[in-house]
């Protein structure tokens, strides 16, 4: 049973909101990736990807704070190479890491490159695959949201509430982000290189270089503004560019017999 004491106080109620603001901050990265991965799938699976990569990620790290003890274990080092330390989290952030700079990587390729439109062998991504894709990564974010919430609150009851209230915020907002997302291909792009920004910070985290999330939170959303400000200044004569997709012959085929 959850200790709902800590809720009756002045400090249990600011400390909530404090966490909560944190892990929702902390949860950019997960929007930024969820809406990468669901961007592969057909359109009307992609809500309910979204829904379901939240749901796991607020399941694993409700479990994840129900055995804090595993966790603390977690932070021990387990070898030593070159006189630096590694432990099993430390491992974990180093793999997600260089999964997301790989991936981010192939994706660019894939959204620049590669011609969908053209008829060949169809290279389909199952629901599946995707969804396997997302909790493998959200693994990575709650182990390092879950020692965040550890380290600022002691109460079992305050962590889990501001999980929940956190991923429930997520939950609201994947949608309208995917799709603003989806609709401006240089957003498109730029969340691919967040992407590659955060494994590089990941990896780094990993080998024992933290790197203030502050900072990179403050290029993440600069960058961000920047973007934001072109598409409002940006001609709307010219087209944009277009990035392919692996439903792009579909689409296509699919807007012809609806005109």
């Amino acid at each position: 049973m959850l200790d709902l004491a800590p809720f009756s106080t002045a400090d249990g109620w600011i400390s909530l909101l404090t966490l909560t603001a944190l892990e929702v901050v902390l949860g950019i990265d997960n929007l930024v990736f969820l809406s990468i991965m669901t961007s592969k799938l057909p359109p009307e699976r992609q809500p309910l990807a979204r829904r379901l990569g939240l749901g796991l990620a607020l399941v694993m790290r409700v479990l994840l704070l129900l055995a804090v003890s595993w966790i603390v274990t977690l932070q021990a080092d387990l070898f030593t190479i070159f006189g630096e330390g590694f432990s099993g989290r430390d491992l974990i952030l180093i793999g997600g890491g260089l999964f997301l700079v790989g991936k981010a990587t192939h994706e660019i390729f894939d959204r620049t490159e590669v011609d969908h439109s053209q008829p060949r062998r169809p290279i389909r991504v199952s629901f599946a695959a995707v969804i396997v894709q997302i909790v493998l990564l959200d693994l990575v974010f709650s182990i390092d949201s879950v020692i965040t919430a550890v380290g600022m609150a002691r109460a079992l009851s305050i962590m889990v509430a501001a999980v929940v209230i956190a991923v429930g915020v997520m939950l609201v907002f994947a949608g309208p982000i995917s799709g603003f997302v989806e609709r401006h291909p240089s957003l498109k792009i730029l969340a691919l290189a967040f992407l590659i920004l955060i494994g590089v910070v990941l990896v780094a985290d990993g080998m024992g270089q933290h790197i203030p999330k502050g900072y990179v939170y403050f290029a993440m959303a600069f960058s961000l503004g920047v973007e934001i400000l072109n598409l409002r200044l940006r001609s709307r004569q010219s087209a944009p560019v277009k990035l392919h997709g692996p439903f792009e012959a579909e689409m296509a085929a699919r807007a012809k017999s609806t005109s």
